[in-house]
């Protein structure tokens, strides 16, 4: 048995977790805790109404370590061998630097190892090996170029960025986006010169769709649910090969689902 623990904000996509551990097999056990978020933010990473729901500030808060070791001790009581924050713009809005610090501090709160979804992204797309990504995202502009440049510092040039002008778009909001709505998105922002697709809300739900992504784009498409519990899995030391899940979880060695 491998048990896995996440820190999720708010109420948005989280029910892509017991999706994902569905398709990973029996013996991967997901625990999901959900942490506080500022009266400010909405609902999910993404942030609810209002134009101060996608303030920095607010995004920082949202990831402040407070927040972050108030769930802890569930997740250590569960049994979890890792704990992954499942937030995005709550980890890369601290740069580089500021991001190691977030989960080294998760981590000696944790006793575990951590991580967070944004380190997730940076791990995948060297794991699928391509350099060259575009992305796709939900959030303000502003936002939206903080994460090009995290993976930018990852080492990963970014070719095409998409962001969603104003102050973004809510997470209950696109917690409520289907397929076709999701792979506008992702063809909005695709390039050419781009070997993936990177689509990085945890807001949104893709679990179900990435198989379908991937044959609509002809690339590598990775989704910040996705890349949470593959990053999770990589701190334990777990490779699972379960291509219901896209390019990420086929590659080798392989643990056959």
């Amino acid at each position: 048995m491998t048990a896995l623990g996440f820190l999720y904000p708010g109420h948005a996509a989280e029910d892509d977790y017991p999706r994902l551990e569905q398709l990973l097999g029996s013996d991967i056990r997901m625990t999901l805790v959900h942490t506080e978020i500022p009266e400010t933010t909405a609902t999910g990473e993404a942030g609810e109404t209002g134009e101060a729901a996608r303030r920095v500030d607010a995004l920082r808060e949202m990831g402040s370590a407070d927040r972050l070791t108030a769930g802890v001790e569930e997740l250590r009581l569960s049994g979890a061998e890792a704990v992954v924050w499942a937030c995005t713009s709550g980890s890369f809005v601290y740069g580089w630097q500021g991001a190691h610090e977030q989960v080294r501090g998760l981590a000696r709160a944790a006793g575990l190892p951590a991580s967070s979804t944004s380190f997730g992204f940076a791990h995948a797309v060297r794991e699928i090996g391509v350099r060259r990504v575009a992305v796709a995202a939900t959030y303000a502009d502003e936002v939206a170029g903080l994460f090009a440049a995290f993976l930018g510092d990852a080492g990963v040039e970014v070719v095409s960025v998409r962001g969603a002008g104003g102050s973004g778009r809510a997470a209950a909001e696109v917690a409520t986006w289907g397929y076709d709505q999701i792979l506008a998105l992702a063809r909005a922002a695709d390039h050419p010169d781009a070997a993936a697709l990177l689509l990085p809300d945890t807001a949104l739900h893709t679990v179900s769709h990435i198989p379908a992504l991937e044959k609509a784009l002809s690339k590598p498409v990775l989704t910040a649910n996705q890349v949470t519990a593959w990053e999770a899995l990589r701190l334990s030391a777990r490779r699972v090969n379960a291509p219901r899940l896209g390019t990420l979880f086929t590659k080798e060695p392989l643990v056959q689902v």
